[in-house]
């Protein structure tokens, strides 16, 4: 076991996908290695993330999956509210990982080293108690990373901050970030999130080393800044960082889809894609006007939909959409043809480098953006949670991909 690196992502699709691809990216340099990737069950798995586990299988073989023991969340967790759930699952999981990795030793031997994902810090001592070397990989923008060490820095600035939404706060690199536009989690310093992200922090100068998907062309100032130790002043300079990115997924390994074959009929160029993550909801009354617009448009689209937000946050990501009841009466009719509607799920990567596709409406996560820059495709961005905000901030302030349109009027 000596030439295997152990991966442990978030099981979220956003942070297992760029995990995947990182253990494919390993291989085609060291093809002699051993990719293990750990697995944690999630309450709000709607079967697309067992879906994909089973295609990579089949599909590179020499990336290998081991499920930890499922464990039930106590009562206590905010299973409703998945992003506090992501960073609480780790630590619960904690006791089966550890005993997962000591089998893994007495059986062969000491991993060459672990990846884990930033969101799984708590499980940054496990790995190391039993001398394994980790590093961490950073699923986002190096703006973000920036702004994740400056933590223990920016933590009092913070709590006076977030008092007065119409002011900003400057990280290392990174353009100045108004209050509202800051990652979900730095808007709580009270929140498991935070307080998580906080420790991540602390724990990164630590590590072996820092992975981050993205590349000194496209952030060069926050890549600069986190070399000079400016985010980290009063802690050690962080460890090497590698700037792997971008990391996008192979189109050609993506399942067939209706959509595909759909957009095979449509001129270049001429579709319009709308798609906002694996977890992105919008109200009822929202989705009417967004059907409205598109159907007075006159153009083509691809637009990928999602139960509208219900009792609970996860209960919405697991129920199916009933398109008629939520689509005004008459649409997919008298759009049909020129438009398209599915249902939860589309293949991204394969969908914006389909030649019929000229715009891509995201929610600007980081994952899909570099999806977007690979493939060449237009965006329009419409953050909706998570650091998608910042990263509208930072397409139009500091990489300038983008430009900033207010509407005369409120609304959308």
């Amino acid at each position: 076991m000596e030439d295997t690196i152990i991966l442990y992502p978030s099981p979220v699709m956003g942070h297992l996908v760029p995990m995947v691809e990182l253990g494919k990216l390993i291989l085609t340099y060291n093809p002699s290695f051993s990719i293990i990737i750990l697995i944690t069950t999630t309450p709000f798995d709607t079967g697309s993330i067992s879906s994909y586990i089973k295609h990579v299988t089949v599909t590179t073989p020499s990336v290998h999956f081991h499920h930890l023991s499922t464990i039930s969340p106590p009562s206590t967790t905010s299973s409703d509210n998945i992003a506090t759930l992501a960073f609480e699952l780790p630590q619960l999981y904690n006791s089966n990982l550890h005993h997962a990795l000591q089998t893994m030793i007495s059986q062969k031997s000491r991993p060459k080293a672990s990846i884990i994902d930033l969101i799984c810090n708590s499980s940054f001592e496990v790995f190391t108690s039993l001398d394994i070397p980790t590093y961490y990989f950073c699923t986002s923008s190096a703006s973000s990373l920036s702004a994740l060490l400056s933590l223990p820095k920016t933590h009092q600035i913070l709590l006076e901050k977030n008092k007065d939404p119409n002011t900003s706060i400057e990280f290392p690199g990174v353009p100045p970030i108004p209050i509202p536009d800051l990652p979900g989690p730095f808007l709580d310093t009270e929140g498991i999130a935070y307080k998580s992200l906080f420790g991540t922090a602390i724990n990164m100068v630590k590590s072996a080393g820092i992975l981050t998907n993205t590349c000194h062309a496209f952030e060069p100032r926050a890549v600069k800044a986190i070399s000079d130790g400016l985010c980290t002043p009063n802690l050690p300079t962080p460890p090497v960082n590698y700037y792997i990115g971008p990391i996008v997924a192979n189109s050609s390994e993506d399942h067939e889809h209706e959509c595909l074959r759909w957009l095979d009929s449509q001129p270049s160029r001429s579709v319009v894609f709308l798609c906002f993550g694996s977890m992105g909801l919008f109200k009822a009354e929202q989705l009417t006007e967004m059907a409205i617009g598109l159907e007075k448009s006159g153009h083509g689209f691809l637009w990928v939909v999602r139960s509208p937000p219900a009792d609970g946050e996860t209960k919405s990501i697991l129920t199916e959409p009933d398109l008629d009841v939520l689509l005004p009466n008459g649409f997919l009719d008298r759009t049909r043809g020129r438009g398209l509607v599915v249902k939860k799920w589309a293949p991204q990567v394969a969908v914006l480098s389909h030649d019929s596709v000229g715009g891509f409406v995201t929610h600007c996560g980081w994952n899909s953006i570099l999806e977007a820059v690979s493939a060449g495709v237009p965006m329009v961005a419409w953050p909706l949670y998570a650091e998608q905000r910042f990263n509208r901030v930072l397409l139009v302030e500091e990489m300038r991909w983008l430009w900033r349109w207010k509407s005369p009027k409120a609304g959308l």
